[in-house]
């Protein structure tokens, strides 16, 4: 991982709301004795009105961003969700997509394109965009992308989950990941918040007592793991997923969820070899070491644990309809079939760079493995489609 003075310099608009944002960060800090749990600096870093990172109108997906995400690869990644949204949808009796985090809105155009070929659109596509400058760029774009037809009258804008019950499939695509989380270090039988503090040069990392809903929370882990974690042992953990995955789904009467995200089931995310745990940035598309540095101005990112994921949705009612790598969703849903088809009389330029991005959805390598997708229903009996390839649910 690079470190940020190997990396382009933030330009004045960046470095000014970064350093506002990290002057606040700073003060809350001083408020609370000098120190702060990760999970409140990261949300401030992510989330913080007009300066966090995902609330400013600064460019973060695709080349002039600092990730790429699926959608934004390929047509390949929401043709294939959208041919199983299609029996997800049957089976909810009709209703609405909600999507949370639809970044650029391009996952949202392509999904109801597929939809609309398979004439299987649904009510309303919905978007839950707690930003207001990335809900009006995905309002500017998809009004363009629909062109004249009556496609983008079936869009939505929401801050917040429905606040009515509804009905159908929501989309959760590498949203989870971006979820606060706390770090913790085993100490002495027990277990130490790595928390941050003010220093001289911005912030830096401080470990203490953890206090009771961490202390628990590990303590829970740790029964559940098939090797102990040893002393010095760091990870972290996403005490606040229950809280949104109630509040995602809290009103949906019958239908499902679709996560997916790179992360592993438990008994991996903790094996011993991962000892650091997955915390990282992200800034120009490479991985930062410093993730405290230059608070709202590089992305902030951890693996889900799946297994976790899971036992929270069971205890908000959901049940796990499937999981399964992104590469065995991907050919269980028909990306072969979705291949063939964009290569249908396109040049050869185009031919290759189809086939490639076909290669990063699916190579273990790339986001074949790391990536899985998780199915949670509510009210619906049967198999949920693309998860008949390969079913990892034992491995939860």
């Amino acid at each position: 991982m690079l470190s940020p003075d190997e990396l382009p310099p933030l330009d004045a608009e960046e470095a000014a709301r970064s350093a506002q944002l990290a002057a606040r960060i700073h003060q809350r800090a001083n408020r609370q004795g000098g120190w702060l749990p990760f999970s409140e600096f990261m949300r401030a870093a992510l989330y913080e009105p007009d300066l966090g990172y995902y609330m400013t109108d600064r460019p973060i997906l695709g080349p002039a961003g600092d990730f790429t995400t699926a959608p934004e690869l390929s047509p390949l990644f929401a043709s294939c969700l959208a041919n199983g949204l299609v029996d997800l949808l049957t089976q909810a009796g009709g209703g609405d997509i909600v999507e949370f985090g639809a970044g650029s809105g391009v996952m949202a155009a392509q999904v109801l394109a597929t939809l609309a070929r398979h004439d299987a659109l649904p009510r309303r596509y919905r978007i839950v965009e707690p930003s207001p400058m990335l809900a009006d760029r995905q309002r500017r774009w998809l009004e363009r992308w629909s062109g004249t037809s009556a496609l983008f009258d079936r869009f939505d804008w929401l801050d917040s989950p429905p606040a009515a019950e509804w009905q159908g499939v929501a989309l959760a695509n590498e949203v989870v990941d971006a979820l606060p989380v706390d770090r913790f270090r085993i100490a002495g039988g027990g277990c130490e918040a790595i928390g941050v503090v003010s220093t001289t040069n911005g912030f830096g990392w401080q470990a203490r007592r953890a206090d009771a809903p961490l202390a628990g929370a590990v303590e829970a882990l740790r029964k559940r793991l098939p090797v102990p974690l040893p002393n010095a042992f760091v990870s972290e953990l996403r005490l606040g997923q229950r809280n949104w995955i109630a509040a995602a789904t809290e009103k949906l009467t019958k239908g499902a969820m679709l996560v997916t995200d790179y992360g592993l089931p438990r008994a991996q995310y903790y094996h011993l070899s991962r000892n650091g745990g997955t915390l990282c940035g992200y800034r120009r598309h490479r991985r930062v070491e410093d993730v405290l540095a230059t608070p709202g101005a590089q992305d902030l990112t951890a693996w889900v644990d799946f297994s976790a994921l899971a036992e929270e949705a069971s205890a908000c009612g959901l049940d796990v309809g499937g999981f399964a790598t992104q590469a065995h969703y991907l050919l269980s849903v028909g990306i072969e079939r979705e291949l063939a088809r964009l290569l249908e009389g396109a040049e050869e330029s185009d031919r290759v760079l189809h086939r490639q991005a076909a290669a990063t959805l699916l190579l273990p390598g790339e986001m074949g493995e790391r990536f899985k997708v998780l199915a949670l229903t509510r009210g619906i009996d049967g198999p949920v489609a693309g998860f008949g390839f390969r079913d990892f649910t034992a491995s939860l």
